[in-house]
């Protein structure tokens, strides 16, 4: 018996790292912490400039995402010159490597 707990006590460790291992592993189409962390970055700056160069009520039309730099745009608004200015506000954005406009302009 005391073979089979001595084998246990090696192994657990083995297994728990693996497992650890497994958890922390970026799949592809994934970012990585960095990544995440940048683009993390580029959504609050492009939020906060849809605040202060568009509009409060722009800001809270337009939903935000970003992956590996590419800034995605949705949302409704009531203009075109809305979706066109949300557009150019990522666009300003530094680190920004493509903007995705899905705004929908619903008048």
């Amino acid at each position: 018996m005391r073979k089979v707990t001595d084998k246990f006590r090696f192994l657990l460790p083995l297994m728990m790292l693996s497992v650890a291992a497994a958890g922390c592993s970026v799949r592809s189409g994934q970012e990585s912490t960095g990544e995440y962390v940048d683009s993390a970055a580029i959504s609050t700056q492009v939020k906060t400039k849809l605040a202060t160069e568009g509009s409060v009520a722009l800001a809270n039309q337009v939903k935000v995402e970003t992956l590996k730099d590419v800034v995605q745009l949705s949302g409704f608004v009531p203009t075109v010159a809305d979706r066109t200015k949300a557009e150019q506000i990522a666009w300003s954005v530094d680190g920004v490597r493509a903007v995705r406009n899905d705004i929908i302009v619903q008048p």
